[in-house]
């Protein structure tokens, strides 16, 4: 991964971040939302961003409303890096499953 590439992960995971700060309890009432990685192509015009939801109980529900408002949430993304970004870049989310997957070896240990 390209430094440039890593920059932009990081600008969108931060941006993100703070959109589901703001939206988030509209989308997902009751839920926490938090970006835990983005990966940018290397032509920066596509994002996987892996979130993770909290509480558990029905992640792959909730994914689907994510995935609903994908389009609102690029928009949003948008308006906060035009100044730093051509082309703001699509975004695919991901459920980030790596706590429930530490927890659960946690649980198998013990």
């Amino acid at each position: 991964m390209s430094i440039r590439q890593e920059k932009v992960s990081k600008l969108i995971q931060k941006d993100l971040g703070e959109i589901f700060q703001q939206v988030g309890s509209d989308m997902l009432p009751g839920k926490m939302v938090s970006v835990t990685v983005v990966r940018a192509a290397p032509d920066l015009r596509m994002a996987r961003v892996y979130v993770s939801v909290f509480p558990t109980d029905s992640s792959k529900e909730d994914l689907k409303v994510i995935k609903s408002h994908a389009s609102e949430l690029r928009f949003q993304l948008g308006k906060r890096i035009k100044n730093q970004l051509r082309n703001v870049p699509e975004l695919f989310f991901y459920l980030d499953d790596s706590l429930d997957y530490a927890e659960r070896i946690d649980e198998l240990l013990d």
